[in-house]
């Protein structure tokens, strides 16, 4: 009955563009698929009646199929762009947080400084909040991988958010502090100290995965 799978397995990606993630796509599927019908199996089915609600599982795959030749909706598009541009000037308020201090030299410049990171923070914060979730429309197999798939790619750019936002934090503490201190020689031992806690928040979003 395996061979029975993979054939029509074998069948439905036909079409398919000869890539990885086509590859990879085509036996995620086919290993779920054989699980499903053993089981069935196990439950008690007979190898038709298996075979045939196994088949059914899967769900529309054209439409995932599709999907691997990099063609994107209006809709998605248009997400996309909004989100790149509210983490874009989010990055720039990083960037340009430390100049109030270098251009006031007091502390009304360290006042402002907070002032971008707290706005290019709360942008971030939102831009994660507001982006669009997938939500299965069935239990089919299909369904499953695209919400696993979705899911995936917007824990790592979460983690890469906040990773990077902690670093121009970083640099921008090392600005504030070496101005007020004076003291440049000792205070690069802060970016010793970032790169630690940079490597603990990615390993404990590895762990909560």
């Amino acid at each position: 009955m395996n061979e029975k799978l993979r054939r029509y397995i074998d069948d439905l990606f036909a079409n398919a563009p000869s890539t990885v993630r086509a590859v990879e796509l085509k036996e995620e599927l086919f290993q779920n698929l054989t699980d499903k019908y053993n089981d069935l199996i196990a439950e008690g089915k007979s190898e038709e009646a298996a075979y045939n609600i196994a088949i059914a599982s899967i769900g529309d795959v054209d439409s995932l199929i599709s999907g691997l030749s990099g063609t994107k909706s209006a809709e998605g598009m248009a997400s996309k762009k909004r989100s790149a541009i509210i983490t874009a000037i989010a990055i720039a308020l990083y960037i340009l947080c430390p100049v109030p201090v270098i251009w006031l030299q007091h502390e009304g410049g360290v006042v402002l400084l907070f002032i971008f990171v707290a706005v290019a923070t709360a942008l971030l914060i939102y831009n994660g909040v507001t982006r669009e979730r997938y939500v299965k429309a069935d239990d089919t197999m299909v369904e499953e991988f695209r919400e696993w798939k979705q899911n995936g790619k917007q824990k790592n750019k979460a983690v890469d958010a906040i990773v990077g936002s902690f670093w121009l934090i970083a640099v921008c503490v090392y600005i504030v502090v070496s101005f007020m201190t004076g003291a440049w020689h000792i205070t690069w031992i802060i970016f010793l100290i970032a790169a630690a806690v940079s490597s603990m928040i990615r390993g404990l979003f590895m762990l909560k995965q």
